[in-house]
This record gives structure tokens, C-alpha cells and sequence, in this order.
């Protein structure tokens, strides 16, 4: 009973009634129990020990159970279920632009600086499972790798194919940035977001980086900015032997660091510098703080109705009491 509710609990007040119920059965019973007694006839004193006069005491208890469960019924007890399901009350949706040019495979970073920056955002799409995220890939020029999209596998696979090579090289930080706002301009999401990663200076593309985060401020979006590189010199790809391997040497870190801070600005966004492998953790957790759905739960409930179950149980006693009072005991009545 300690799982049940009870919709109708003032009939619980009826119980009060069945204390004068059991005091009125138990004077009647006793009123009706012969008493006839003989002095010295042992006859008929064991005929006023009668099993079935003692038993005929079952009636009233069938009563008082009947009565019980019936009021048991009209509380109408039920058990519940409790259900939830979040919503995004105000979604987001956000891309990310990608540096893929041959310095992201420097080993500033562990294994590099490209694999480095894909496992970190493959665990910041998993922690963003309300909104729909894009992805954009850019060196010499840029493309968008995976468009908008709230089926998370889809951008996460897309992620693992992300490589250098494909396109040319360089650093068009202009171009990622003006691919990523072709790709939300039309977004109808209440916050629309960009987290642009690059570690270098832009040097190609036909659109400057300024004029791309002009489109951005027009359109409502806010940029995040990332440099990624070590402080100073960093094992980089310097060139390629006679196998066409890359062969790797000491370079100097070059990040335009004002850029970034500025296009950051301009749009309501942020700059961040990663270091290493835990800073660049960090900074996208602290973008993920940032930008937060507003999410809306809603509780319903499932109702099991348990009134029949007693209501039952009740009619079965109340006629095993009158087949009993007119069969069995009818004699004593």
C-alpha cells in the first residue's frame, strides 16, 4: 500500500464509522448465541459448542473486511509513473572551422596539433547532444566538411576524416571564417556560434579576415577564436625528403594573435591561446560553460488505476457472506 496514491482520500474518514460497526456485530453475535442450559446434561451442553455456532462469527468478519476494501475502493487507490523528457527550449546551433594546413602537424601538441584539436572536439560535440553543429575545414582555401546537422554521429564520423592534404596549402583564415557564417547566416537558432582554430597568420584566400568577421557581427554570430602552438620554437614540418615524406625541424611559432583578438571583438566572441593538449581541453570546456542551451524538462505521468482490484475482492467476499448466511449457517439466523 506504501506505493499507492489515493485520488479520493476523504473517504478514509468512513473507517471512523467501523469501530460502531464491530461493537454493534459483536452485541448482536452475542444476543443470538444460545444459552439454554440443563444443569447435569451434558447432552446439551456440547450441542451449545456447535462448530458451526462459533464459526457463524465469520459473517461479520466478512462484513467488516467487505466493508473495509470497499472503502479502500472509493479512495481509489493507483500507482504512478514518472516520466521526463528535456527539450531545447532555445537552441544553438554552432560551427567549427578547422585549420588544416601542413603546420597543424606540429608536435607541440600530442600526437599533433590537427589530432590534438579532433579529439578534444569530438568529446565537446558529445557534450552538446540539444544542439546542431557544421564543420568547416580550411587551409589554402576552404569547404565545409559537414553542414549543420542534430545527428551527432554523422559530424563525429565526418571528424575522423578530416586530414591535411586535401586541399591546398596555407592559412586562409579569411576564407574558413567566411564559410562558417555562409553556413549559419540563414539559421533560425535564437545563438549561433563559430569556433574558429588556427595556428598560424593568414597568408591566402580572397577574403580577408576582417571583412569575414563584419559578415559575422551582421549576421549575429559570435566567434570564438583559437590559437594553437607552443610558445616560441616547436617541432614542425620543415619540408619533405626524396620519398615525399615530411621531415621535421625546430620553427618558430607564428600566430597572429592581434587578428585573432580582433575578429574575437568585433563579434562578441573570445580569443583563447592553446599550449598544450590541457589548455586546449580547457578551452573548450570553458566555451561549452559558455554557451549554454536553455533546456525546458517536461514531467508527465502514468496513472495504473487499483480501485477494481479491490472493489473485486470486496463483491467475492460480500457473496461468499451470503451464500454462507443462507446455506450454511441459514439455521442460525
Amino acid at each position: 500500500m506504501s506505493n499507492y496514491q489515493f485520488e479520493n482520500p476523504e473517504f478514509f474518514w468512513l473507517f471512523a464509522l467501523l469501530p460502531l460497526l464491530v461493537i454493534w456485530q459483536w452485541r448482536k453475535y452475542f444476543r443470538q448465541l444460545p444459552e439454554v442450559k440443563y444443569p447435569g446434561t451434558d447432552f446439551l451442553a456440547k450441542q451449545s459448542g456447535n462448530l458451526l455456532v462459533h464459526f457463524r462469527s465469520l459473517l461479520p468478519v466478512l462484513r467488516l473486511a467487505t466493508l473495509t476494501l470497499l472503502i479502500i475502493a472509493l479512495a481509489r487507490p493507483r500507482t504512478s509513473e514518472e516520466n521526463s523528457k528535456t527539450k531545447s527550449a532555445e537552441g544553438i546551433d554552432i560551427v567549427m572551422a578547422v585549420d588544416v594546413s601542413t603546420s597543424m602537424l606540429s608536435r607541440d601538441l600530442k600526437p599533433n596539433r590537427l589530432e590534438a584539436t579532433k579529439i578534444v572536439a569530438a568529446n565537446f560535440i558529445k557534450d552538446r547532444p540539444n544542439d546542431r553543429l557544421g564543420l568547416v575545414v580550411y587551409a589554402g582555401e576552404s569547404y565545409t566538411q559537414t553542414p549543420l546537422t542534430s545527428d551527432h554521429k554523422i559530424v563525429l564520423n565526418s571528424l575522423k576524416e578530416v586530414s591535411n592534404g586535401k586541399i591546398a596549402d596555407g592559412t586562409a583564415i579569411g576564407m574558413g571564417l567566411a564559410t562558417a557564417v555562409n553556413r549559419l547566416k540563414e539559421s533560425e537558432a535564437k545563438s549561433k556560434v563559430i569556433i574558429l582554430l588556427t595556428d598560424g597568420e593568414n597568408n591566402s584566400g580572397e577574403i580577408d579576415p576582417i571583412t569575414a568577421a563584419q559578415l559575422s557581427q551582421e549576421f549575429k554570430i559570435r566567434t570564438y577564436t583559437i590559437g594553437v602552438g607552443t610558445q616560441g620554437m616547436a617541432q614542425s614540418p620543415i619540408g619533405y625528403d626524396y620519398n615525399k615524406r615530411l621531415v621535421y625541424g625546430q620553427a618558430q611559432v607564428n600566430i597572429d594573435e592581434e587578428l585573432l583578438k580582433e575578429i574575437a571583438a568585433q563579434t562578441d566572441g573570445k580569443y583563447f591561446r592553446a599550449t598544450d593538449n590541457e589548455k586546449l581541453e580547457k578551452i573548450y570546456s570553458e566555451i561549452d560553460a559558455l554557451e549554454k542551451t536553455k533546456l525546458q524538462e517536461l514531467k508527465y505521468y502514468s496513472y495504473d488505476e487499483k480501485f477494481s482490484f479491490f472493489a473485486l475482492i470486496a463483491m467475492g467476499l460480500f457473496l461468499a457472506e451470503q451464500i454462507l448466511r443462507f446455506t450454511l449457517f441459514k439455521s442460525f439466523i
